[in-house]
Parts: C-alpha cells; sequence; structure tokens
C-alpha cells in the first residue's frame, strides 16, 4: 500500500492495532496500492540507477585526480578544459611513467591545445613525486574500470530499451530530455500512464508539485513533498537544459520565472520547469503524441495590450503627470 496515503487515515496506536485497522481499510477498498513497476520496468530501473552512481562515482574519481595534481603544483586545469582529455591523459600517463620535462610534456598536446604549448610548459612545472604518482595510477585504473562498467550498462539498457524505442523517440523531442534521461523516465515511471489518472498525480508522485501546509487558515510551508528522488533530480537537470534551449517556450517560461523569484531564484525557476517538463511527459506519454512547443512569444501573445496601456497610463498619473497617447509612425 500507499505510506503516504495510510499516513492520513485515521488508524490506532499499537502496531498490532493498527494492522487490524489497515486489514479492515483494505477489505472495504479504502486503500490505495503503490506504484509496482512490471518486471521490464523494474529491470530498466535498476540498471537506470546504477549507471548513475557509476557516473558520480567517476566524476569523483575525477576530482581526486585533480586534488593529486594540485597538491603536486601541477597546474593542468589552468589550460586544459577537461584534465581526462585525450591531450592531458597523455600528459598525466607520462607523467605517473617518470616523465617530469615540462618541454618533453607539452609536446605531448594534441590538436587545439598545440598553440597553447608555451603555458603548459609553465602549468608543468611542479613537484611531482611518486607518492602522486602512485595515488594517479590508481585513479586513472578506477576511472578506466568505471568507464568499463558504464560501457556495459549502456548495452544493457540499450537493449531493455528496444521495446519502448517509440516512447523514448516521443520523451526525447521534448526540450532538456535527451536519451540517458528518457532512459530514466521509463525506467522510474514506464509507460503506461493509466497508473497515474492525472498529470497531476505523476508531479505529485515524482516530488515536483508545491506543496500545502495549511491550518486555521494558515499557510506555513510551500516546501515540496520528497517523491521520487531519482526522477525529481532528472527532471531538475532536464530543467536546466530546457532553459538553454534557445526559441523555446520552456526558456521563457524559465525567465519568467526567474524574474518573478528575484536574483536568487534561478533554483526555484528551474523547479518549476522541472514540473512543467513532469506534466509534458504524462501527456506525451498518454496521449502518444510528440511534443509540440508553444513558442518563445507565448507570454507575449498572451499579453493584453490595451489593458497594459491602461496600467502604466495609471501609474504614470499617479505621479501627477498627464499622458496623452499617440500611435507610432
Amino acid at each position: 500500500m500507499n505510506p503516504a496515503h495510510c499516513k492520513h487515515l485515521p488508524g490506532r496506536k499499537t502496531d498490532v492495532a493498527d494492522a487490524q485497522w489497515l486489514a479492515q481499510l483494505l477489505e472495504c477498498g479504502l486503500l490505495r496500492g503503490s506504484f509496482i513497476p512490471p518486471k521490464a520496468i523494474a529491470q530498466l530501473r535498476d540498471l537506470t540507477r546504477y549507471r548513475s552512481k557509476i557516473v558520480a562515482e567517476r566524476v569523483r574519481e575525477t576530482q581526486r585526480v585533480q586534488k593529486v595534481l594540485e597538491d603536486a603544483n601541477i597546474k593542468l586545469d589552468s589550460v586544459a578544459s577537461d584534465v581526462l582529455g585525450v591531450s592531458a591523459r597523455r600528459m598525466i600517463d607520462a607523467l605517473t611513467g617518470g616523465e617530469r620535462d615540462p618541454e618533453v610534456l607539452a609536446e605531448m598536446a594534441l590538436t587545439r591545445m598545440r598553440p597553447r604549448r608555451g603555458e603548459l610548459r609553465q602549468a608543468l612545472v611542479g613537484r611531482f613525486e611518486a607518492h602522486h604518482a602512485l595515488l594517479l595510477g590508481m585513479h586513472l585504473d578506477h576511472i578506466d574500470h568505471l568507464i568499463e562498467l558504464e560501457a556495459k550498462l549502456d548495452e544493457e539498457v540499450n537493449k531493455l530499451m528496444v521495446s519502448f524505442a517509440e516512447q523514448a523517440t516521443r520523451l526525447i523531442s521534448i526540450p532538456g530530455i535527451a536519451k540517458r534521461t528518457a532512459e530514466i523516465i521509463v525506467g522510474e515511471i514506464g509507460v503506461d500512464m493509466s497508473r497515474f489518472p492525472t498529470a497531476g498525480h505523476l508531479a505529485s508522485w515524482a516530488g515536483l508539485c508545491p506543496g500545502h501546509h495549511e491550518s486555521a487558515g494558515k499557510h506555513r510551508s510551500g516546501r515540496a513533498r520528497k517523491g521520487n528522488p531519482v526522477l525529481r533530480t532528472a527532471m531538475c537537470g532536464a530543467a536546466w537544459g530546457a532553459a538553454r534551449t534557445n526559441d523555446s517556450y520552456l526558456q521563457a517560461q524559465f525567465r519568467r520565472f526567474a524574474r518573478r523569484f528575484g536574483t536568487k531564484g534561478k533554483n526555484k525557476a528551474a523547479f518549476a520547469v522541472a514540473h512543467t517538463l513532469i506534466v509534458v511527459v504524462w501527456h506525451v506519454l498518454h496521449d502518444e503524441s510528440t511534443y509540440q512547443d508553444l513558442g518563445a512569444d507565448f507570454f507575449e501573445r498572451r499579453i493584453d495590450t490595451q489593458a497594459r496601456q491602461r496600467s502604466l497610463v495609471k501609474q504614470l498619473e499617479a505621479t501627477g503627470v498627464t499622458v496623452t497617447l499617440h500611435p507610432a509612425a
């Protein structure tokens, strides 16, 4: 049963009496069931969740590599945007192999890194010792192992996603949702939206709807419920991607919310866009249709020009001036 639903039902104070009360409610059909995914979706969920943990662990190992380089006074990240890119990885492997000459290391730069060899010579002057080489070797071996695991998980996920290729294609049509995000969505909620009567039910289950705490006519908190942490994180990440999609309704909505919430309200704006995204996901899967963007000028088209003119004139006249409107040439 759904524990969030059972919590709001009147019950008893002991475990035995409470179990009897729940059994009676179940007999009367007053309990709401939890979302139990089918076998294929459950397997996909396990794989996508484990892959997310592998990716997070790889990021942490990359940060440990940067820490070791900083401790050795090697400022490679000041020149290379990716310390594990092709050129940077060649230099790091040479360092762990015993090479210490900055001139030789800088000559290992490839393609776009070659014009910056002068900066690389300065960045590669440090106090790299055998201790740093030992740590870097272990970190790099772990990163290589994690990359292999990630590739294996991608293969297994692709096999399971063959049955849901059509739904994944529809999801990818939504701004901000890429292939991996679509796989996470399918793994968390499936493709059968009959389990969620409305888009609001799905948003509440994912923890992407505003909270409602009212007592004695007082509103205390609007914080969202916890919901599904995996889906919630994925949709918030997709919301930031949608906010960077030019000429789209979601970008216009993000900017509108950001202005409303103030300079420090971008996180709130992204959360609001994530709520919109989960609603769009429900409609795309429920209606079996692709996403149709409303356009970046959606909110401008909704503005009543005459009403806005009257409002602005009223504000100006409140300052003690007389306003006369003339049509533009």
